[in-house]
């Protein structure tokens, strides 16, 4: 198993059937140290607990807790590290065995033997609890097997694709050993990963507890009840998330989507408080939250709706991570990575190398302040619009433009007719290619669609796929990235620069 290394101290935690006994818990090389068991949440046992020195040097290391009968348990060859939790639905729990470079991953595992991994079962409950009903894999070194699903084709148990590229890739810069858990359940909604504050934030409630919950979760709450609530006493240094689909229309519901903007920033604030006064202050109150903007879906460009809606969602409505309302989150861009013939339907692509790479190299700037290379596609800082010319430059954050095509971006114009802005359904959008660029901006035209009307919003790769792979417009030359998709939409003009 890997504990977190120091400065961050590590908890353990265990249980015993009488009240007050003493247990002296030693680790080799760390030092010995008592507690007592006392009265916790099980009517069966009491519960110690200890918060051991921050330890910085790898290990292994052996960990006894011995009571004064000499009834003892030993743990070995624990690695201290960095602990990443990584949970959402299908495709984070989307295995390796899938993934397009598998035979050579499970080749390579042997090369990472301070990565362990950890896999969470299925369960849901009304009720917070405080272990597992269930694990899937206890902690375990990486190979062909630990690696491997093996269920039949249609289960996806164990590894994670995502969790183990981005781990990975982590190990690759940092050196030190990373403890990954997985906790994911496929096609479950935002909400049943978030606990009752988080959803009251956003006006839901949880369910009634009394009562058994079987079958799939489609209730509030429920997984996080029971897939994470078991880990918040456990030291973490972050986490990373790929879900969004299932609160996308048509999967989800108009409302699932639309309220994506509060339900997904609360839920991060949900963990991060329970896993910081879970751990009695060692996990950071604001530790780093990673995510993966949601890949293409159906071979189809026409499609404006759900997937382009969460994608904006996932940053707040802000178009770029970390922000105002989302300190300390980064994100992989995945628009650009479809795979229409993936044998588990277009959702779930095969692709997660890139995937993985992306989210670590993001997750290196932020979680790691690694500032030397950029981890960010370019995002759009500045409009300037040429009234006479039917034109509008777009001036980018990103000395280094790479532009890949002349499609993907629209233009709306101000109906001073029917009064439908452009953040309604029913507003037109018109196509406006690239037709200049240079290493910070691109230009695009639009003819004169909008007649006597002013240009007063713009958007960028707003389709649910809105390109071939790694061939959308915009990318920087530095690292490969993707612009992320975004939607400038004024209800006054004046917020643009008119020539």
């Amino acid at each position: 198993m890997v504990l977190q290394r120091g400065p961050q101290r590590a908890n353990v935690w265990g249980y015993a059937s009488e009240i007050n006994a003493t247990v002296t818990v030693s680790i080799t090389g760390v030092g010995q140290y008592q507690t007592s068991v006392v009265k916790g949440p099980f009517l069966d046992r009491g519960v110690w607990r200890i918060m051991l020195p921050a330890v910085f040097q790898g290990g292994p290391y052996v960990l006894t807790a011995e009571l004064v009968d000499g009834s003892s348990i030993t743990i070995k060859d624990i690695l201290f590290g960095d602990v990443w939790v990584c949970s959402g639905q299908s495709n984070m729990e989307f295995t390796l065995t899938h993934e397009f470079n598998a035979s050579v991953e499970f080749a390579e595992a042997i090369n990472y033997q301070n990565i362990r991994l950890f896999t969470v079962n299925h369960s849901e409950s009304g009720y917070q609890q405080f272990e597992f009903s269930s694990v899937e894999e206890r902690w375990s070194l990486p190979n062909n097997k630990t690696l491997a699903n093996t269920g039949s084709p249609a289960q996806w148990l164990y590894f994670s694709a995502v969790c183990w590229l981005y781990g990975k890739h982590l190990y690759e810069k940092l050196g030190y050993p990373i403890g990954l858990i997985a906790s994911t359940w496929g096609g479950t909604m935002v909400e049943s990963w978030s606990d009752d504050e988080s959803l009251a934030q956003c006006g839901l409630k949880p369910p009634p507890r009394n009562r058994t919950y079987v079958g799939f979760p489609k209730y509030p709450a429920l997984l996080w009840n029971s897939m994470v609530h078991p880990l918040v006493n456990y030291t973490i240094y972050g986490v990373i998330w790929y879900q969004g689909e299932a609160n996308a229309a048509p999967t989800g519901t108009p409302a699932m989507m639309n309220r994506y903007n509060c339900t997904f920033p609360a839920m991060i604030d949900g963990w991060r408080r329970q896993f910081h006064e879970g751990s009695n202050g060692e996990t950071d109150v604001l530790f780093p939250f990673g995510f993966v903007q949601l890949a293409p879906w159906h071979n189809n460009a026409t499609i404006t709706v759900g997937f382009p809606d969460i994608r904006w969602h996932q940053t707040a409505d802000y178009g770029y991570v970390p922000n105002k309302r989302m300190k300390n989150v980064f994100m992989a861009v995945a628009l650009d990575l479809p795979d229409y013939t993936s044998p588990f339907t277009g959702i779930h692509p095969r692709d997660k190398e890139d995937v993985g790479k992306r989210l670590a190299l993001a997750g290196l700037g932020v979680a790691y302040n690694h500032i030397d290379n950029r981890y960010t596609g370019p995002y759009p800082i500045h409009f300037q619009i040429f009234v006479a010319q039917n034109t509008t430059q777009i001036t980018y954050d990103d000395q280094h433009l790479d532009i890949r095509s002349k499609d993907g971006f629209e233009i709306c114009c101000l109906d001073q007719t029917t009064h439908i802005n452009c953040a309604d359904d029913k507003a037109k959008w018109y196509p406006a290619p690239i037709n200049a660029s240079d290493n910070s901006s691109v230009t695009i035209g639009y003819g004169g669609v909008c007649g006597s009307a002013l240009v007063s919003s713009i958007r960028y790769a707003w389709r649910e796929s809105p390109c071939p792979f790694k061939a959308c417009a915009v990318y920087t030359r530095l690292n490969d990235l993707p612009a992320p998709p975004f939607i400038e939409v004024l209800l006054s003009p004046s917020a643009f620069v008119y020539h």
